[in-house]
This record gives structure tokens, C-alpha cells and sequence, in this order.
């Protein structure tokens, strides 16, 4: 699945399996997870050069990297209004590094506690879509 929305690996696709691209950064491109526990759960994934681990951006690719996670991060919560967001960042070999921006709910699966391990249920196809354009517009 990685090289269906990695852009160094593979098409850049504004749809995939995974999700929606709804936000083309300077270093990164943003999708909207088609399957998650939670409304608000993007990824953001590095576009530049091969890296697995963010200890191996240079000191300006990292700034611009952090900064479009942030940017994302702060739309998702301007958009759904969770009470808090949850990062967390990846990089496994043949992958790309990439970020998961995830909205949290008092009420959500997680109850005070991190989400389920197992697969995240599909979305619902319209409330999805209308969800990836209401970030999509704040995001462009």
C-alpha cells in the first residue's frame, strides 16, 4: 500500500486506496484516511528524497517537514474541533516518512486511551468525501 501515496516511490494519485490528497505542501503531500476510528485522521508524507527516520532530514528539510505537519495539525482541529490531536510519526524500511495527524474525541474509540491496534473500520463513502473537502478547502 506505502507506494500508493508515496511520492518518491511511486504515482503521486490524488485518490487511493488509503485516501484523499488534499493538501500538496513544499516538501509533503497530505491524505485524508479513508478507513479510521476517528473524523480527522490525515497523514502526512514526505515527498523529498528516500527517508525512513527523521533523524536523517538535513536541519531545513526537517523545519519544512515539521512545519507542514503542524499546518495540517492545526487545520484538522480548525476543521473537526477535537479535544486534542495525536501524532505519530513513521518510518519503516521501503517506506517514506510520513505522519499520522489524528483528531481525538472525549467519546472516541481510544476512551482516554490510545485507539484500537486492529484495521480501522471503513468510512462512510459521502461523509468521508465531505469530510476531505471541508480540509481540502482549509488546507488550500
Amino acid at each position: 500500500m506505502a507506494e500508493d501515496w508515496c511520492g518518491w516511490c511511486g504515482e503521486r494519485r490524488e485518490e487511493t486506496e488509503f485516501g484523499l490528497r488534499v493538501w500538496s505542501g513544499r516538501v509533503s503531500d497530505t491524505y485524508f484516511a479513508r478507513q479510521a476510528y476517528v473524523r480527522g485522521h490525515a497523514v502526512v508524507v514526505w515527498r523529498g528524497r528516500h527517508v525512513a527516520e527523521p533523524i536523517d532530514l538535513s536541519p531545513v528539510e526537517s523545519d519544512l517537514y515539521h512545519r507542514e505537519v503542524l499546518t495540517v495539525a492545526r487545520t484538522i482541529r480548525d476543521c473537526f474541533r477535537p479535544a486534542t490531536l495525536n501524532y505519530l510519526t513513521l518510518g519503516r524500511p521501503g517506506e517514506h516518512l510520513h505522519t499520522h495527524v489524528i483528531a481525538r474525541y472525549p467519546d472516541d474509540a481510544g476512551a482516554d486511551g490510545p485507539l484500537p491496534v486492529s484495521p480501522p473500520p471503513l468510512l462512510d463513502a459521502s461523509h468521508w468525501r465531505a469530510d476531505a473537502a471541508a480540509l481540502k478547502a482549509l488546507l488550500n
